[in-house]
């Protein structure tokens, strides 16, 4: 794992840590079940605080890119497993919503093209 932390970079240090070891993680550059260093251990090689890594640290686990698993350690999580499960349980109460108003299957489905165009600004497909 290569980090490497610019002070005079815009970005504070734990959003670059937090940036860097993401982008590696989704690249497979830093493959499922690879054990990160321990919040101190890194702090200390990169020279940094070590409240700073673990910031970056915890911000990675929230967004599901690596899991700590107590004293065994951080390890980088499966690609988008946490960002797949979130997005389903978005979906299935969706769909709950959608058939307590009564709305039909086509209908629910329009509105999240609707809403899919509006953010991603696509014409459609």
């Amino acid at each position: 794992m290569s980090l490497k932390i610019r002070i005079d970079d815009s970005a504070p240090p734990y959003e670059q840590v937090r940036a860097q070891i993401s982008e590696q993680a989704r690249s497979g550059a830093l493959p499922v079940g690879y054990r990160l260093p321990t919040v101190r251990g890194l702090a200390e090689s990169l020279g940094l605080a070590v409240n700073t890594v673990a910031k970056a640290y915890r911000a990675l686990e929230a967004d599901g890119v690596i899991e700590t698993r107590g004293r065994h350690g951080t390890y980088v999580a499966a690609a988008g497993s946490a960002a797949e499960r979130e997005l389903a349980a978005a979906a299935q109460a969706y769909v709950e919503r959608a058939r307590r108003l009564g709305l039909t299957e086509d209908a629910a489905l329009e509105a999240v093209r609707d809403a899919l165009r509006a953010a991603y600004g696509s014409t459609g497909a």
